[in-house]
């Protein structure tokens, strides 16, 4: 039977929204996770910042310590509210937005998402990256970080259940990417991309094809 997208991706958003107190759990139980947040050092990260899908924060102090601005976009009210006590700062700003609807307002020296392109449907990656590209000011980078490949990347939507404390179910997008399709599917985008493994984790850096050519 097809998955209906539409409501698989609000049952995401449900989800997330739902699992706000939870949610920092897995990096107090990671050691692995917690050593992956000091990646961002070395990561090209600069000027002003667009953070997608932020969550409740984890990220976004590390990335305000080496950028201009911040500004974080996520669906969750809830993650939100537990991410403006985490990096409060004059230089970081958060915006509540589904990212399969919301358009830039403007340009960004780096985009970066942690943890969120294994959440985008592969029928949807094309208009994803598209608004990515939007928000790319012109010799740009994108920063993402993902789970690596625990299985490679379909070509249909990967629901997947979540169970959170109450005992409460919710399906969710997961899509394991493989490094080297990915870099492959990227580049039929137009993007260049740099994806290697980090343990058990991948980071990958792209731009524009247009950018790197010549």
């Amino acid at each position: 039977m097809a998955i209906n997208e539409d409501a698989l991706l609000a049952e995401q958003i449900a989800y997330y929204r739902a699992r706000a107190p939870e949610y920092d759990r897995v990096y107090a139980e990671r050691a692995d996770l917690r050593e992956l947040l000091t990646a961002v050092d070395d990561l090209p990260i600069a000027g002003d910042v667009l953070e997608l899908a932020c969550g409740t924060g984890q990220w976004t102090g590390a990335l305000a310590a080496r950028a201009r601005s911040v500004t974080a976009v996520d669906a969750s009210p809830e993650v939100l509210g537990i991410a403006r006590a985490r990096a409060a700062s004059p230089d970081v700003r958060f915006d509540q937005a589904d990212l399969f609807r919301w358009r830039p307002p403007r340009r960004y020296d780096t985009v970066f998402f942690a943890f969120w392109l294994s959440h985008v449907p592969p029928s949807r990656m094309g208009d994803f990256w598209d608004t990515v590209a939007a928000a790319l000011a012109p010799h740009g980078k994108v920063v993402f970080i993902d789970e690596g490949p625990a299985a490679a990347a379909r070509e249909d939507v990967a629901a997947e259940v979540r169970r959170l404390d109450d005992g409460s179910r919710y399906r969710i997008v997961k899509v394991f990417h493989d490094p080297g399709q990915l870099t492959g599917t990227l580049a039929a985008l137009g993007w260049s991309a740099d994806i290697r493994p980090r343990g058990e984790f991948l980071v990958g850096i792209a731009e524009p094809r247009s950018a790197t050519a010549g």
